[in-house]
């Protein structure tokens, strides 16, 4: 008998996997927000549906920053999960959250406000920008939100871009 994957594992490789859905041309990020052993909304990060895709409108630079520095069309995977589920009139309290990338400090905000009781992530979004520390883990981790980065291993997933 083979063995049975770990939940943790089966949700993290979905977030890999949701990653590559993204249009973004600078980094793709992919979110499974679940409640015990359930998948309640997935995100990956991007434009609002309607807009524009980044990678067709424009190609090979992605859209322009906006005044911070930052993707001026994209939400990010975290954002587009929340946002997703309570939509659809869905309960986000008390939930997990499974990135592929650590929560920026925005983002962890929302994370908190919603009342996520935990965040596993893959990639550290400080790494990422060259910054010392990882301002979206440090705030929730001060304000009691469970932060930890997944130490699982991802195989079923191909690698992130």
């Amino acid at each position: 008998m083979s063995q049975r994957p770990a939940f943790e594992d089966i949700y993290m490789e979905l977030a890999v996997n949701l990653a590559k859905r993204s249009h973004c041309i600078k980094r793709n990020v992919g979110a499974v927000l679940t409640r015990d052993t359930r998948i309640i909304s997935i995100g990956y990060n991007g434009p609002p549906s309607g807009t524009h895709n980044c990678d067709e409108e424009w190609p090979g630079k992605g859209c322009p920053s906006d005044s911070k520095g930052g993707c001026s069309l994209a939400i990010h995977a975290e954002q587009n999960a929340i946002l997703y589920a309570v939509k659809n009139n869905m309960t986000v309290e008390g939930s997990t959250l499974y990135l592929t990338l650590s929560p920026c400090l925005a983002c962890a905000r929302i994370i908190f406000t919603m009342g996520i009781k935990k965040v596993v992530y893959l990639n550290s979004y400080a790494h990422y920008k060259g910054l010392p520390n990882d301002e979206g883990v440090d705030f929730l981790k001060r304000f009691g939100v469970d932060c930890a980065q997944y130490t699982g291993s991802v195989k079923s997933a191909t690698q992130l871009i």
